[in-house]
């Protein structure tokens, strides 16, 4: 069953499940291949495109396993890479991957926190990843909220606390302004950030996309709501971490909304909190049978969304 299979964080379970993943994945894009003209930088595109999602798991079940986001079982990752199955092959450029790799390092860092551990590296990490990100798209600095929350839940807020990440982020944005200041092309740094930020909403434009993704929203509210109830009166680290998830789950929320036109890179950042969301809220079920009913409904949606909608 595949309750069973899950309840335990095994590296076996990473292996098929990553395996599993690229099968779908390369089914989905040879489907694609049948509807434009085939090329070998198509394929090879494809292929780059799943080795970064298996670096990508890796991030992720080390984030999870790490800072104990779950108890000592695989729903998380499994609700991730079926999530990341009907999500995944909407990436179609290099900047997506790089910018889902930095998003990664960003939460591994704010999680980490949990631990006084070279915390002031930590900081000044976590704002330099975010820096980056802004050089990429300026909205990405609502992430920046989440450094405080963090360093206010698990740590304290103190003048070093407060500081150092805000050295952090503006050191890569300080040095790309010097480069393009020195070659004489500061128009390009303006330019990054000038308002243009609408709200589109183009993600919802297809019914398919928009019953999906309620869905899975309603599903997220569920169990946030569940989970809350009990990990919340008890004061201990993961109070702390569930507070960070559902903050963290907020404000990629409204990144989503900000940034739908492009509705693959935004998407990707909100499976991640949804997916460890639903995840506890799925061990809140005490009988094997309901959990397995639970896991094939999600499996069996994923799956007629990514090959039949």
């Amino acid at each position: 069953m595949l309750a069973n299979f899950l309840n335990k964080s095994k590296p076996i379970n990473f292996i098929s499940l990553s395996v599993f993943f690229a099968i779908c994945f390369l089914a989905t894009s040879i489907i694609d291949f049948f509807k434009v003209e085939f090329s070998f930088s198509i394929l090879f595109n494809r292929i780059f495109v799943l080795l970064i999602f298996i670096i990508v798991f890796f991030i992720f079940n080390f984030i999870v396993s790490k800072n104990n986001l779950t108890f000592d079982n695989s729903y998380g990752f499994f609700l991730f890479s079926l999530l990341c199955i009907c999500f995944a092959p909407l990436i179609n450029s290099y900047k997506e991957l790089i910018l889902i790799i930095i998003y990664l390092l960003f939460i591994r860092k704010i999680y980490s926190l949990q631990s006084s551990k070279s915390m002031i590296k930590k900081l000044f990490d976590s704002g330099f990843w975010i820096g980056i990100l802004c050089l990429f798209e300026p909205t990405y600095s609502l992430l920046f909220l989440l450094i405080y929350f963090s360093a206010y839940w698990y740590q304290k807020i103190t003048i070093h606390t407060f500081l150092t990440p805000i050295i952090g982020f503006f050191t890569p944005i300080f040095s790309y302004f010097s480069y393009l200041f020195w070659i004489g092309k500061e128009a390009v740094f303006y330019e990054i950030f000038t308002p243009k930020t609408t709200f589109k909403f183009s993600f919802f434009s297809d019914e398919n996309d928009l019953i999906f993704m309620v869905i899975l929203l309603i599903l997220t509210f569920f169990a946030s709501i569940s989970k809350s109830s009990k990990a919340l009166i008890i004061n201990n680290t993961f109070k702390k971490s569930w507070s960070l998830l559902l903050v963290h789950l907020t404000i990629v929320f409204l990144l989503f909304l900000l940034q739908n036109d492009a509705k693959s890179t935004e998407t990707i950042y909100l499976l991640f909190p949804i997916s460890l969301v639903i995840a506890n809220g799925i061990e809140l079920i005490r009988k094997n049978i309901f959990i397995n009913i639970a896991l094939y409904l999600f499996f069996i949606g994923c799956l007629f969304y990514s090959f039949y909608l």
